[in-house]
């Protein structure tokens, strides 16, 4: 067995810093000068307590913080490594996405692109054996002859434990209709609760989504406007029937809506007897800060929460969930019925296999430990040359810039074959904040890395050549 390296570390115990930080930020250095290479054993956590003369909770700690960081893994029976930040991805080749073409200039055939545009997460890392075997689950229920416009029975129920494990919501089956995912979760929320001439707000920049299914449903659209915690409560009309948010991590800016402002929006919705529609779609996914709760949790009688596994597991398996009070979930169930729509029963089947054997719950611990690397290699080399919004949370950050400057770099690191996605079409109206919605879901972590490095070279020569 390969041993560990000898750490030249010093703490000092008179410094206004906790030790665990310390040792935290040393080790990070190390790694990011090659100090530490990719694969390097690390002392064991009482070897390094003993060598540092600290508690071994120091030691365990910052290991734990780097472990979430991505930093670390480990080994089954070897102990803890460096890991590899610089993994070959050899699946690099993919199509530009549909809305970016759109934005940016006719189809291309498929290319070596980088893409860091914002909304898909990383799908080619499934637990394969975890997959086969909820299908082969699924494959043993007969198709069912009817329906259920609710959901699974026993799908609602897991989605309940899962929703309170991982969101801390009291919520039961009773609470629970199974979606498509959110944009259906809308258009659900649109049929029961706006029609024609029905004012629904929605953020300002935010998800375009919202908007286009709201106005199918024939409302008028109201753009809220929103800040760098999210959207902006004084000031909100009060005649709007529905308002649209995203207060764990605001899309795109990346905002996280305080507790004493999501009080003041929880009052302002009783006031207007207005329902706030909160979109929950990337809470799952916290760096360096604990998760606020819902907003549901704080008033479930005037909030509905939709949720989805397009960012958990993947935008092709079409599952997500609406939450509400019984009477509105009846309500909708309802209407649902008269409409037709429905999700597939197989998929719910698959799904409810994936949450009842934990693989779901082991797939997201690890997804969060990935993310959390490419995130930081964002972090690392795009903070140095532009303001990043939205950092803490979720798979996308905002990269502030000045407004002349966009263009330019999109064009420029698309002809160097890194796609990016600009604020403006996340505008309703007047692009007032401009900048970058770098996504880092979908890319390997090589490929973040060789994308950041090209787009930081391309920022430092736009911004030093513009006017």
């Amino acid at each position: 067995m390969r041993s560990s390296v000898d750490l030249p570390v010093s703490l000092s115990r008179e410094a206004a810093v906790p030790l665990t930080t310390q040792l935290a930020g040393w080790l990070r250095r190390a790694m990011l000068d090659g100090t530490l290479p990719p694969g390097e054993r690390l002392p064991s956590s009482r070897a390094l307590a003993a060598q540092l003369k600290v508690s071994r909770t120091v030691v365990t700690e910052a290991y734990q913080q780097l472990y979430a960081e991505g930093w670390l893994e480990g080994r089954h029976g070897s102990g803890t490594f460096v890991a590899d930040m610089e993994r070959v991805d050899m699946e690099r080749v993919v199509t530009p996405p549909r809305e970016t073409r759109r934005d940016q200039g006719p189809p291309e055939p498929a290319a070596a692109f980088i893409d860091l545009t914002a909304g898909r997460p990383w799908v080619r890392d499934h637990d394969r054996a975890a997959w086969k075997r909820a299908w082969r689950k699924a494959g043993e229920s007969p198709p069912g002859a009817e329906p259920d416009p609710y959901g699974l029975p026993r799908l609602r129920e897991l989605l309940a434990d899962h929703l309170r494990r991982a969101r801390g919501m009291a919520v039961g089956p009773e609470n629970i209709l199974v979606t498509r995912g959110t944009g259906n979760g809308l258009d659900l929320c649109a049929l029961a609760l706006l029609g024609a001439g029905a004012r629904a707000g929605v953020e300002d920049p935010g998800y375009h989504v919202a908007r286009t299914v709201f106005a199918a449903r024939g409302a008028e659209i109201v753009p809220c406007p929103v800040d760098a915690d999210g959207v902006i409560v004084d000031g909100l009309p009060g005649d709007l029937r529905v308002l649209y948010t995203t207060p764990a991590h605001q899309f795109p800016l990346g905002g996280r809506l305080p507790i004493p402002r999501r009080e003041r929006l929880l009052s302002w919705a009783r006031s207007t007897g207005a329902t706030i529609v909160e979109d929950d779609y990337d809470a799952e996914f916290r760096y360096d800060v604990a998760p606020l709760p819902a907003l549901y949790g704080l008033d479930p009688s005037r909030v509905v929460l939709l949720g989805t596994l397009s960012k958990t597991l993947s935008p092709d398996v079409g599952v997500g969930w609406l939450v509400g009070t019984p009477e509105l979930v009846g309500r909708i169930a309802g209407l649902r019925s008269a409409v037709a729509d429905r999700t597939s029963g197989p998929v719910q089947e698959a799904v409810a296999t994936l949450l009842e054997r934990g693989d779901l719950d082991r797939h997201l611990r690890r997804m969060r430990l990935e993310y959390a690397r490419r995130r930081a290699v964002v972090v690392e080399l795009l903070g140095p040359v532009c303001r990043l919004r939205g950092d803490t949370a979720g798979l996308h950050v905002l990269a502030e810039l000045p407004a002349a400057v966009v263009p330019v770099v999109v064009e420029r690191a698309r002809e160097r074959g890194v796609l990016l996605d600009a604020t403006g079409r996340h505008h309703h109206g007047r692009e007032r904040l401009h900048g970058l919605v770098i996504g880092y879901g979908s890319a390997s972590l090589a490929d973040v890395r060789r994308g950041c490095r090209v787009l930081a070279g391309i920022v430092r020569e736009a911004v030093a050549g513009a006017p």
